[in-house]
């Protein structure tokens, strides 16, 4: 299912640092924007404002709904933002209802890992596919369930946030993301592949330590919801050729070997996922809600 032919949507991405927006055309954003914003600062409008303003730049009288992707926990019902990563001065933000009186069509909100995850069920390597789980890898990691195609129902989008389940010493997140490599040799995932694909040691050990790690993390989530794939990406995910064999020998550990068998790991390809992603969220609902009204009838 994709934007309708007799209208558009428009998918927002927001960011510690930037917004990034995109009005999607069937399956492809005609037109993607990105926004920084107010850095450090202690009023919550002042991001609010920068939404708005990229937002605005996009929307015509085209526009079906707009989706919104949060790193936070939210109520999906209400549209209530509750203390976003990064975005201090965010502790409860009505973003929903401020959306939707300044631009008059329904507005969803949900976390930016769902979004990811459902992006890919739309638009990317989970189209053929309607269980599986999504992995965002970067400065964190987060995470989206797709259970029948569609995104796994919970109380505050908080189901598939693998990364804050203990490991070792700390948590997957520690151990699967750019914390890894930040809190454990003290340069950044980027820096770490450059390396790496310069031939130094210390680099390549490091990645095919993290693969390990990682391999683990998914082992853990199929033994919690037993997806038929995982779907990863973010930015550590572009240093795929320097972990992928260490995190597939990982795997190949799993206790249950019958749970392996079609069971695959892909990566995204899509650039503009998570604004994909967010636009979605209009479909994914509406279609919830026609299903729903189809089965009480």
């Amino acid at each position: 299912m994709t934007a309708s032919k007799h209208g558009a949507l428009i998918g927002v991405d927001l960011g510690g640092t930037k917004v990034a927006a995109g009005r999607i055309n069937g399956n492809v954003p005609d037109a993607v924007l990105k926004k920084f914003i107010p850095a450090d600062s202690d009023n919550p409008q002042d991001i609010i404002d920068v939404i708005i303003e990229v937002i605005a730049e996009l929307f015509n009288e085209n526009i079906l709904g707009i989706g919104v992707g949060i790193p936070s926990l939210i109520n999906r019902d209400e549209g209530i933002v509750n203390d976003v990563q990064n975005i201090p001065s965010w502790k409860e933000v009505h973003l929903k209802d401020i959306l939707e009186a300044h631009f008059n069509v329904p507005v969803f909100l949900d976390n930016d890992a769902n979004c990811f995850a459902l992006g890919e069920a739309r638009y990317g390597k989970g189209r053929t596919e309607s269980d599986f789980v999504g992995l965002t890898l970067g400065t964190g990691m987060g995470g989206g369930i797709i259970k029948n195609g569609f995104l796994l129902p919970d109380a505050h989008c908080g189901s598939g946030e693998f990364g804050n389940i203990p490991y070792l010493d700390a948590t997957y997140e520690d151990y699967c993301s750019g914390k890894f490599f930040t809190g454990k040799y003290g340069k950044k995932g980027e820096e770490m592949a450059q390396a790496a694909s310069q031939g130094d040691s210390v680099a390549l050990k490091a990645f095919e330590e993290f693969g390990r790690h990682l391999g683990n993390a998914i082992k853990t989530i199929k033994l919690a919801v037993d997806p038929r794939k995982v779907i990863i990406g973010g930015s550590v995910a572009e240093a795929r050729r320097l972990f992928e064999q260490s995190m597939l020998r990982s795997i190949a550990e799993f206790p249950y070997k019958q749970g392996l068998k079609h069971f695959e790991v892909l990566f995204s390809e899509e650039k503009n996922i998570a604004v994909l992603g967010a636009a979605s969220l209009y479909l994914d609902r509406n279609k919830q809600q026609s299903i729903a009204k189809t089965t009480v009838n």
